[in-house]
C-alpha cells in the first residue's frame, strides 16, 4: 500500500462538515461566554467579549462556506448563496434585544428567518439525492434529513406564531428563542455533517469520503 497527496485543497463534503460542526457548537459557545443567561443567540452580540466574536465570526464562516459551496445543480447553488447572504445580514444587523434597537428595523428576524427556511429547504433537496440511491445506507440518512428539515420548520412557526400572538409561549418559558435558534442551528449542523459523507454507518463504504489530504495507492 502506497500513500499519495491528494492536490485537492478541499472539496464539497469537507465544507459539509466544517459548516456542520460551526453549527453545531454555535449556540453552546454563544451561552457559554456570555456573562449571563441569554434570550437569544443573537444577543450575545452586545455581551461583547469572546460571546460576540464567536457569534459573528461563526457566522462570517458559515456564510463564507455557503458562498463557496455550489451542490450539484443550479437550484441548490442559488439556495447556498442566498442562505449566504441571510447570514450575513444576521451577523451584520444586530437584533433589538433587550434595551438595544435594531440599526435597520426588521433586517435581522428576516435575514435569520430566510436563512432557515433556505437550511429546510436544503434538507429537502439533501433528502430527495439520498432517496434516489436506494441503499440501506442512504435510506437511513434520508430519515435523518426529514427529521432535520422538519425540526428547522416546527422551530420557524413556533418562534413566528409566539411573536406574533403576543409571545404566549416565550412569557412562561424564558428563552424559548435561544432555545429554538439552538434546535434549528443543530439540525442544520446535523444535516451537513450527515451529507458530508465522512461519518460511518450511515455512508456506505463504497462512498465514504477521507478528509485526509492523502489517498491510498
Amino acid at each position: 500500500m502506497k500513500l499519495a497527496f491528494k492536490p485537492d485543497e478541499i472539496d464539497h463534503h469537507v465544507l459539509k462538515l466544517i459548516v456542520g460542526l460551526i453549527a453545531l457548537t454555535l449556540a453552546n459557545l454563544t451561552a457559554l461566554f456570555s456573562s449571563g443567561p441569554i434570550q437569544s443567540i443573537s444577543a450575545s452580540y452586545y455581551e461583547g467579549g469572546w460571546a460576540r466574536d464567536f457569534f459573528v465570526g461563526f457566522l462570517f464562516a458559515i456564510s463564507s462556506f455557503l458562498f463557496a459551496y455550489n451542490g450539484v445543480s443550479s437550484f441548490e447553488m442559488l439556495l447556498s448563496k442566498i442562505a449566504a447572504v441571510a447570514a450575513l445580514g444576521v451577523a451584520l444587523f444586530p437584533c433589538s434585544c433587550g434595551e438595544h434597537d435594531e440599526a435597520i428595523p426588521y433586517v435581522h428576524y428576516i435575514s435569520a428567518t430566510v436563512m432557515f427556511i433556505v437550511l429546510a429547504c436544503l434538507c429537502g433537496v439533501f433528502f430527495k439525492r439520498a432517496r434516489s440511491k436506494g441503499h440501506r445506507e442512504a435510506r437511513w440518512r434520508c430519515y435523518l434529513y426529514a427529521v432535520c428539515g422538519i425540526t428547522i420548520v416546527i422551530v420557524i412557526a413556533v418562534l413566528a406564531i409566539d411573536h406574533f400572538a403576543g409571545e404566549p409561549i416565550g412569557s412562561k418559558v424564558p428563552g424559548l428563542t435561544f432555545y429554538g435558534e439552538r434546535a434549528g442551528l443543530v439540525a442544520f449542523g446535523i444535516s451537513w455533517l450527515v451529507a458530508s459523507r465522512v461519518l460511518p454507518v450511515i455512508t456506505a463504504s463504497g462512498e465514504r469520503i477521507s478528509i485526509l489530504p492523502i489517498s491510498q495507492e
